[in-house]
């Protein structure tokens, strides 16, 4: 059966294997983790004619080289504005190519955005935990962080239509510099001027930035009432608030449980762009109310599913006689 073999050449940090997310185990006290930037992983995913929610890699600004021994395999990119290199041959981040063997695929940070998501038009064989590839950033658990001289295997290879063809990059799929959020949980514990600061002011990303949240400089949050409340659940999105007065947004592998209030929570459909930021780039918050934010979360939904469902067509494998023109020997 046909196998393509990738050699990781370098890798930079946060560089992991990721699936649709480790869903059901928070209550345990285990986080979903998953891409940071989910849309993009579905995109990519279904560019290359696989589930939306496969195991994938994805590609922090730290980029990512790649040497293929055996090939040749398709391959889609999308996410960022990364800048892809094929043995010389220079592409933009949203693109499905077709690998051969000895050539040397190169991923690295462009102009704009922090993750790109690296699918192959096959089954990437990668550890399971709990049932998922999703990769804990800290405790590597899940399909693997990718370190210098990792063999990567792909198996039940597709033929996809000729490559290279452009993806379409989504207006949605860009960085989003207005956060749509609704207040609270907590935010009875924080000031009138703290809910003032949050609506009005303008935050900046810092260089506290991981897989687990980014930390916001910007006006200080103060406290009205106690620092801490008793522990529990926390979101994706959630905007915590240490005794400092500093702003935690939290993302993909945040903690399960926590004790510090949370001033707002970032609506879902905003938290992918927000990913793609870098640190040093400012943001302002949008406070809207739940039902409008439900509302906008479905409005985004559907668009990610029309999206998708545009590239489910074109990614239709040839069948004709098992093979495209770029994977004739």
């Amino acid at each position: 059966m046909a196998e393509a073999v990738f050699r990781v050449i370098h890798a930079g940090p946060y560089v992991t294997v990721q699936d649709g997310g480790r869903l059901g185990w928070q209550r345990f006290g285990v986080t979903e983790s998953g891409p940071m930037d989910r849309g993009a992983a579905a995109m990519a995913n279904i560019a290359a004619g696989n589930p939306a929610d496969a195991p994938l890699i994805e590609v922090s600004i730290g980029g990512l080289i790649l040497e293929c021994e055996a090939g040749p395999v398709t391959i889609a990119i999308a996410g960022g504005g990364f800048i892809v290199t094929l043995d010389g041959a220079r592409f933009g981040s949203w693109q499905v190519l077709t690998v051969q063997a000895g050539q040397r695929l190169v991923i690295h940070p462009g102009t704009w955005g922090s993750w790109t998501c690296l699918a192959f038009a096959g089954e990437l064989d990668c550890p399971l935990w709990l049932g998922s590839a999703a990769t804990h950033g800290l405790s590597g658990l899940g399909g693997g962080r990718l370190a210098k001289g990792d063999l990567l295997r792909i198996r039940d290879l597709r033929r996809l239509p000729a490559a290279p063809r452009a993806i379409p990059c989504p207006v949605w799929a860009r960085p989003r510099m207005t956060l749509r959020a609704t207040l609270g949980p907590q935010d009875r514990h924080f000031t009138p001027q703290a809910i003032a600061a949050l609506r009005d002011g303008t935050f900046r990303l810092t260089s506290a930035y991981d897989r687990m949240g980014v930390r916001l400089s910007g006006p200080p949050l103060d406290l009205a009432g106690a620092l801490s409340i008793p522990s529990e659940a926390v979101l994706r999105g959630s905007v915590q608030v240490a005794g400092d007065g500093v702003a935690t947004v939290l993302l993909a592998d945040h903690q399960t449980t926590g004790g510090y209030p949370k001033i707002a929570t970032v609506i879902s459909a905003d938290l992918d762009g927000f990913a793609q930021c870098r640190s040093g780039q400012a943001v302002r918050f949008r406070l809207i109310d739940p039902a409008r934010a439900v509302a906008q979360t479905r409005v985004r939904a559907r668009a990610v599913q029309a999206t998708l469902a545009r590239l489910r067509q074109q990614a239709q494998p040839d069948t004709a006689d098992g093979r495209d023109d770029d994977h004739r020997p």
